[in-house]
């Protein structure tokens, strides 16, 4: 009887222990999926973000963006700050940011002349130049200074958006220059700090400081002024020390470097339209496809479009402004006397005898 109780015992002992090391087996697999489950949710996940197989490489950052320096010599109150900004917008947002231009204004990168000799050589790779200094860079480019050879804007522009104006952009080649479209400096006007000038006889002996070009030169001298070629930079110097008399400059020009301050008459006789040329460095432009050439020239022409918008919306404004601050005006001088004074520039410059054709023929088809 013991031993079959002892039998019993042991046989109930051995069952015990066979269903422990099962369930200890049963709880060792549960386990298992447990662990491995935030591995395999890991990996689905980065292909639902990724879109590829957990075992590919992700794709390669883009590329940063080519920077392209802009400089002109105005500030920041300038038409040329605003057709640089219109202009660095459309670039980027049509070439999807591949290309930064960042604006240096302020002459920070030079004068004009300095800025265009360092885009010949590829050191600048753009800027935006009153047309003034080209013709030290391609004797054809001035035409455009001819004294009194537009009356009016929509002339001018007949003339530079067409074939003429990008026949003589595509001459600043042989320089080293690109030439993308014509943004605006405006009508020039002289001002000075001595008296009103009615007539061209009333600017003899005085000292006016003009662009560094010598159709200008040639023009002033023809109506008895003591031309002053300087930088812009040295002539604001210049007329508040009052070593010149005056200066000749549009609108907004005179307004924006409040040049009331040294200056009290203001003549608007409008002698020469003056350009303001986006430009770019041949060897950088040279360098972009076909595709990033068209959308840089497209660019430039619709930020000179702007900026002449632009300045036509403001002008008046900063004309009122100026006679607000003292500035004598005269609105109608005598006009004919200062075209006949300039006549002998025209019969010295005979080069340019076809363009003035080509360009009054356009004049007479508006």
């Amino acid at each position: 009887m013991k031993k079959n109780v002892r039998f019993v015992a042991l046989a109930l002992s051995a069952v015990m222990l066979l269903g422990l090391t099962a369930c200890g087996g049963s709880s060792d697999k549960d386990s298992q999926p447990q662990e491995e489950a935030p591995v395999e949710a890991a990996e689905e996940e980065k292909e639902e973000a990724t879109g590829e197989d957990a075992g590919e490489e992700p794709a390669a950052a883009d590329t940063e963006a080519t920077v392209l320096k802009l400089g002109t010599t105005v500030n920041e109150q300038d038409s040329f700050q605003v057709a640089a900004e219109k202009f660095a917008e459309l670039v980027a947002e049509r070439t999807g940011g591949a290309y930064k231009i960042e604006i240096y204004p302020n002459g920070t990168l030079g004068g004009e002349r300095d800025m265009l000799e360092s885009m010949q050589i590829g050191t600048l790779d753009m800027g935006i130049i009153t047309s003034g200094p080209f013709i030290n860079f391609s004797s054809a480019m001035g035409v455009l200074d001819m004294p009194y050879l537009f009356a009016s804007n929509e002339e001018a522009y007949a003339v530079l958006d067409g074939e003429i104006g990008r026949e003589l952009l595509d001459t600043l080649e042989d320089s080293g220059l690109k030439g993308l479209a014509y943004a605006e400096r405006g009508f020039r006007n002289l001002t000075n700090s001595k008296k009103p000038i009615e007539t061209a006889a009333d600017l003899n002996g005085m000292k006016i400081r003009i662009m560094e070009n010598d159709v200008y030169t040639a023009s002033f001298e023809a109506m008895g002024v003591n031309a002053n070629p300087m930088a812009w930079a040295d002539a604001l110097t210049a007329l508040q020390q009052g070593t010149v008399d005056g200066q000749e400059n549009p609108i907004n020009v005179i307004y924006s470097y409040s040049l009331w301050e040294s200056q009290k008459y203001v003549t608007l006789d409008r002698h020469s339209y003056s350009t303001a040329i986006i430009t770019m460095s041949a060897d950088v432009f040279n360098k972009l496809d076909a595709e990033t050439q068209q959308i840089f020239l497209d660019a430039a022409q619709e930020a000179a479009e702007f900026e002449r918008a632009w300045v036509a919306e403001q002008e008046s404004d900063q004309l009122q402004a100026m006679k607000d601050n003292g500035m004598e005006v005269i609105e109608e001088p005598d006009i004919t006397s200062f075209k006949e004074a300039v006549q002998p520039v025209y019969d010295k410059y005979t080069e340019y005898a076809d363009y003035v054709k080509r360009i009054q023929d356009v004049i007479a088809g508006l």
